[in-house]
């Protein structure tokens, strides 16, 4: 998850970067389908290394969906589609944003998901989900990955998640 657009040079490569490692991991990369930000440079990554892409779009117009995206859906439901965002992914990946990726890690915390921070220091608001190892924060793409084999591990291991 993360803006629409981007606050640095950095942030774009970082995005891209991380979708190309999705890919490599076979793993499909779903987030906003915008043709801007974050979203764009992250299933560029993707598509760059043969990955599948899933756009989550807030309108009923396909304009919209980056020419990344393998899978446009139009929800025509506005921001109300970051839940379908959270509910869909095993794990929240988010870089910078503003309101609309702030809202999605809310939601995935709320609801129990595993949240991992590329760079992106939301302060003291989340800290106790920070002390509590649900969200994390990291600093490279290939932290990221990392992390995630742990997470779905370890779901695995519980019997739950997407390999029951």
């Amino acid at each position: 998850m993360g803006g629409g657009e981007i606050v640095n040079a950095g942030d774009y490569k970082d995005a891209r970067r991380l979708g190309g490692l999705i890919a490599k991991e076979g793993w499909i990369l779903l987030n906003g389908g915008r043709a801007s930000g974050i979203m764009e440079a992250s299933a560029r990554g993707a598509k760059e290394n043969d990955g599948l892409t899933i756009g989550i779009l807030p309108g009923n117009d396909p304009a919209w969906s980056s020419e990344y995206i393998d899978i446009p859906i139009l929800t025509g439901i506005g921001f109300a589609r970051n839940y379908i965002n959270v509910l869909t992914s095993e794990v929240v990946v988010a870089l910078p944003g503003k309101t609309g990726t702030i809202s999605e890690i809310a939601l995935a915390l709320n609801i129990g998901k595993k949240v991992i921070s590329l760079n992106f220091d939301l302060g003291p608001l989340f800290k106790n989900y920070e002390e509590e190892k649900q969200l994390i924060y990291v600093k490279q793409p290939e932290e990221v990955i990392s992390l995630i084999k742990k997470i779905l591990k370890s779901d695995f291991d519980k019997g739950v998640g997407k390999y029951v």
